[in-house]
């Protein structure tokens, strides 16, 4: 009976976060904040382009490409995100996050993007 009980002990102990752990799920979070704001410039970027007349196809084209941009700096957090929760390190409402932004990159490619 001490052998189950030992294992019990054991079982509660390794699911508590230590501290590499702590510092882990810190340097992820940094570090995918630090991602957010950049491709949420770059997608408030796309946003705030808008053409002065009829005649500017330049400002067209640099809303698309900063929402494509967006959408790639999207992908890449995607992916980033993916790797910290598959190491637990982050909970699954990060995904929420790149989901967000790429919805935002994608409304502005399509329905939202500028008129000539």
């Amino acid at each position: 009976m001490s052998s189950s009980a030992d294992s019990t002990t054991e079982v509660r102990e390794s699911r508590r976060p230590g501290v590499s752990s702590r510092i882990g799920t810190g340097v992820c979070a940094v570090v995918l904040a630090l991602a957010t704001l950049v491709t949420g410039y770059v997608v408030l970027t796309a946003f705030m382009v808008e053409p002065d007349g009829p005649w500017d196809r330049q400002a067209v084209t640099n809303s698309h490409v900063a929402a494509g941009v967006g959408l790639a700096f999207c992908s890449v957090m995607a992916l980033l995100t993916w790797v910290f929760v598959k190491a637990e390190w982050l909970r699954r409402w990060w995904y929420a996050v790149p989901a967000v932004l790429a919805l935002a990159a994608l409304l502005r490619l399509t329905m939202w993007g500028p008129d000539l």
